[in-house]
């Protein structure tokens, strides 16, 4: 058949099959037969369409950036720090934790992937997180609301630190509600006043 045979199977359906596997149970965590069984397709139909386990992870990274991490990206056309922060930190916790799920976060699992078989995996982990921070240290960079004294640069590890522990903890089982509050604690810490000061000098006792 000129082109070659139709594929049987639905590949954005089986994509997303693939990366609620890999964003469950991690890279080195997720067997082909798990993968094989979610898509609903066998081992050769996989390797025909996608490539190997690593490629697969590769296109499915990419389809978690464009779908449920997008707001991360989204959250930069902000037009102040506070709203930028905000839906940063919020939203991290609607992804790793939202809808009853605790998943944690994609990116996060795929740099922890520590075997020899998961090198390319982890590479290109963390290629897309250097990037996320880089794009997010360029933006505040831009703008002209950041807390008094604050390092853009410092700002935007300090931001991706928060949503990593949110991620992790998410993952740990921490309830959405425990992991709200602390999203909504950091960020009154992150947006407070006089907190950011190269020498804040000491405090005044409350009520001094």
């Amino acid at each position: 058949m000129p082109g070659g045979r139709p594929r049987a199977f639905d590949v954005d359906a089986a994509l997303d099959r693939a990366l609620d596997v890999f964003w469950r149970h991690g890279y080195e965590g997720a067997s082909l037969a798990d993968l094989t069984g979610a898509m609903g397709i066998n081992k050769p139909s996989m390797y025909a369409a996608f490539g190997n386990k690593e490629d697969l992870f590769a296109t499915v990274l990419g389809r978690y950036l464009r779908g449920p991490a997008a707001f991360a990206e989204a959250a930069l056309t902000a037009p102040t720090f506070a709203e930028l922060a905000q839906r940063l930190v919020l939203c991290s916790v609607e992804l790793t934790a939202g809808d009853g799920a605790s998943r944690g976060c994609l990116t996060v699992k795929g740099v922890h992937a520590c075997g020899p078989g998961a090198e390319r995996a982890r590479q290109d982990a963390t290629a897309v997180r250097k990037a996320a921070e880089a794009a997010l240290r360029s933006r505040l960079e831009q703008l002209d609301d950041l807390p008094a004294g604050a390092d853009p640069a410092t700002l935007a590890s300090l931001l991706h630190t928060l949503t990593d522990g949110i991620a992790v903890q998410a993952a740990s089982g921490v309830p959405r509600a425990r992991l709200q509050r602390v999203a909504e604690a950091a960020l009154r810490l992150v947006l407070g006043d006089g907190a950011w000061g190269h020498d804040t000098g000491p405090r005044s006792p409350a009520g001094a």
